[in-house]
């Protein structure tokens, strides 16, 4: 009596597909996180570590904010 070909049989073996699986998803992911994280898009928009560390520690903010400064007032204008 012939018996029916079961799932393994049929198709790649297990650990390929799951080879391939983790290998399209990791190059997914790194594709995602070139083209959305690595390059910032605003360079004139950053912030002085000082205040961005004091803002995160304290929960408040800063004791003297910095003015903006003229490139910032520049863009604003557009």
């Amino acid at each position: 009596m012939n018996r029916p070909p079961t799932a393994s049989r049929r198709g790649l073996p297990l650990w390929l597909a799951i080879s391939l699986a983790l290998v399209l998803k990791g190059a997914l992911l790194f594709w995602l996180w070139h083209a959305f994280f690595s390059h910032p898009q605003a360079h004139h928009m950053r912030m002085p570590s000082a205040e961005v560390q004091q803002h995160l520690l304290d929960g408040a903010p800063a004791s003297n904010p910095s003015p903006p400064t003229s490139e910032m007032k520049n863009d604003s204008a557009r």
